[in-house]
Parts: C-alpha cells; sequence; structure tokens
C-alpha cells in the first residue's frame, strides 16, 4: 500500500509541476488552484507513504521518477529540449533511486 501511495502522491507532483508555467506566476486563478492542489494532494500522500517504509527510499524515488518524469513531460508537451547531456543525468538519477531502493531493503 505505502508504494501505492507513492505512486499517486508522484503522479500528482508531476501534474503540478507541468502546470507551473500555466499559472503565469501564479497569476492565473485556474491553474493556480489546480497546481496548488497538485501538491497539496502529492505532499499528503508521501506523508501517509513514509509511515511504512523508509523516507530516504520513498524521497528517492520521488525525486528521481519526478525529475525523470517532468523531463519528459518537457520535452515532449513543452517544446524543451531533451539533450544527451539530460538524458545522461537522468539515467543518473534512476541508477541512484535503484541503489537506495536495493540498500533500502528490510
Amino acid at each position: 500500500m505505502p508504494y501505492l501511495l507513492l505512486a499517486i502522491a508522484i503522479a500528482a507532483e508531476i501534474a503540478a509541476t507541468s502546470l507551473m508555467k500555466e499559472t503565469d506566476g501564479f497569476t492565473r486563478p485556474l491553474p493556480t488552484v489546480a497546481c496548488l492542489l497538485g501538491y497539496g494532494i502529492a505532499f499528503a500522500l508521501l506523508a501517509q507513504a513514509i509511515k511504512s517504509m523508509p523516507v530516504g527510499v520513498a524521497y528517492a524515488m520521488w525525486a528521481g521518477i519526478g525529475t525523470a518524469a517532468i523531463a519528459a513531460v518537457g520535452a515532449m508537451f513543452l517544446g524543451e529540449p531533451l539533450t544527451a547531456a539530460k538524458v545522461g543525468g537522468i539515467v543518473l538519477v534512476i541508477a541512484g533511486v535503484v541503489m537506495l531502493n536495493l540498500g533500502g531493503a528490510h
């Protein structure tokens, strides 16, 4: 169950971060409310997930998966370039998450 909560938290954080540009510096009410609601859901679910799993593992997954997903969203939908350096960085982040998960097993 904590991994399901974490997965939903990550999805909410990705959605909220994807909306950030649309808020136009938090001057557009609807995208701003949606963005803040997404972050609220994300943090609430993260808090529930870490009750039953190591916080380092949860946060590594949160940050790693979120970073990789936002880079993909930026490249696919926001016209941001996906350079070799970005891909290399994402690979390293994912490798770090895997290592933390392997080391965090009970």
